[in-house]
């Protein structure tokens, strides 16, 4: 987007897209790129009978041009300045933001402690499985995985259930830590993880939260 700012890690932008009779349809999407990298990049989950995911994942051919609005967003954004322990709780495509926080973490060397649980229905459902894995070999970064639907396939090192109390209390830092915590997914995921995170001790102003429900997509 020439002209416009280094999008901050956790922002989205808006994408309009405008058929030939003038219809128009808006959708907005988070930035999966870290700042000051060239480019940008969003990772689209499709939804078959949505209005423009379908478009964008399947007819967009290079050269395609359509209209972007932002970076938007200043809440749901980390500071690599930050040196408190970063936890980040993602359910599915909410992992797209986070990967960012991810991204630029390891590009900026940051030294602050940065986990990620992902919680995704099956082992083909994993974003940035490859990318992920080798963050996960930095060693200021963890990444844990749980599977929600079907049997673990053979070799499975991660977890096997929805996220709980105690996956949390495992892997989440110390309250006394202050940690800076993002949690991003749908609806109901998102509330019931900030729930039990305040149930564990931790301040609800050190948890953000960013959520997506059923939409046109």
């Amino acid at each position: 987007m020439p002209g416009s700012p280094s999008p901050l890690p956790g922002q989205h932008v808006d994408v309009r897209l405008t058929a030939g009779d003038g219809d128009q349809a808006q959708r907005s999407h988070s930035i999966a790129s870290a700042p000051k990298t060239s480019g940008l990049e969003l990772t689209i989950e499709r939804i078959d009978d949505g209005e423009v995911s379908p478009y964008l994942t399947l007819d967009t051919v290079p050269g395609d041009t359509f209209e972007l609005r932002g970076p938007i967003g200043g809440y749901f954004v980390w500071s690599a300045d930050s040196e408190a322990p970063l936890l980040l709780v993602a359910g599915g495509s909410g992992v797209v933001p986070l990967a960012a926080m991810l991204r630029h973490h390891t590009a900026v060397g940051s030294q602050a402690d940065a986990r990620l649980l992902l919680s995704v229905r099956s082992e083909e459902d994993i974003l940035y499985r490859d990318e992920l894995a080798q963050l996960d070999a930095d060693a200021h970064v963890a990444v844990d995985l749980t599977l929600t639907r079907g049997p673990a396939p053979p070799g499975w090192a991660g977890f096997t259930r929805r996220i709980d109390r105690e996956m949390l209390q495992a892997l989440a830092p110390s309250p006394h830590e202050s940690p800076s915590i993002y949690v991003c997914g749908p609806t109901g995921f998102v509330e019931e993880a900030a729930r039990l995170l305040i149930t564990l001790g931790h301040a609800p102003t050190t948890i953000r939260t960013e959520r997506f429900g059923p939409s046109g997509g």
